[in-house]
């Protein structure tokens, strides 16, 4: 018998090596963050590498770094078991089976769950909010990917500490207004902010996103990239936008639900 959420997924067309995603409004649907951060992500991770995304949902990015990469092996960990199941079975539709795993877990249990400094890269796509920013239904799947209701940034940075090699590399995206806070706490577990770029959806906005790379031990000092903007008029991209999406492609506009963030 079908599921309540098998009823409410739908098949999502990447637009990429003919990639598609399941993905369901009632848990979570890919938002520009997800895509914007794989493409950020994929400037830093070599041939062969081993790569792990914490708090994967759907699996949208280690899909999308299939395609983007030439990773050995893309891992996701998700602690909602219908998100990982979906995502899986996005895998297997796929046919990513060699290359990417999803493991249902919970990343505070990483250091038990892969050795130290198993990775070269890790990538998140984090909860923006503190748990009590206007939260609500905090037991809800949306609640759980936009706030941190079952894991602190803290945590976050404690697992890529936690897994990656000296020199390995931390991706993430985040809010621009949490970024003193991001610092501080990047900086405690030896991850040092190299690279920022921020993300305004219009030239004439205030960034709402910000793209990082870190390095697990690395020296200090960054770089501020020139700034990405999302669209030069509503419902209508840059160029740079569209070169994240598309490469050379210039197809019909891409399937993104509404998710967590849709700049």
């Amino acid at each position: 018998m079908e599921t309540d959420q098998r009823k409410s997924e739908v098949l999502c067309d990447l637009q990429r090596n003919g990639l598609k995603i399941l993905q369901s409004p009632e848990h979570f649907c890919f938002g520009i963050d997800a895509v914007l951060l794989s493409a950020y992500a994929a400037e830093h991770i070599q041939p062969g590498s081993r790569v792990l995304d914490l708090g994967t949902g759907t699996g949208i990015i280690p899909i999308l770094l299939s395609a983007r990469t030439k990773a050995a092996q893309l891992t996701g960990l998700e602690i909602q078991a219908e998100c990982a199941e979906m995502a899986r079975r996005s895998v297997q539709l796929n046919d990513l089976g060699d290359r990417v795993e999803i493991v249902t877990g919970d990343l505070k249990d990483v250091p038990s769950l892969y050795a130290k400094g198993s990775f070269d890269t890790v990538t998140c796509n984090p909860p923006y909010m503190p748990a009590g920013a206007g939260l609500k239904n905090p037991a809800g799947p949306l609640a759980i990917a936009r706030h941190e209701v079952l894991c602190s940034f803290g945590d976050i940075a404690a697992a890529a500490a936690h897994v990656l090699k000296p020199g390995g590399h931390l991706c993430l995206v985040h809010r621009p207004f949490r970024l003193p806070e991001l610092f501080e706490t990047l900086k405690d577990h030896r991850l040092e902010p190299k690279e920022m770029q921020l993300v305004s959806p219009y030239a004439d906005r205030e960034p709402n996103l910000v793209l990082l790379d870190c390095v697990h031990q690395g020296r200090p000092g960054l770089r501020v990239d020139r700034p990405l903007i999302v669209y030069d008029a509503p419902g209508r991209y840059t160029q740079m936008t569209m070169e994240i999406y598309y490469g050379a492609q210039q197809p019909n506009r891409p399937c993104t639900p509404e998710g967590k963030e849709d700049s």
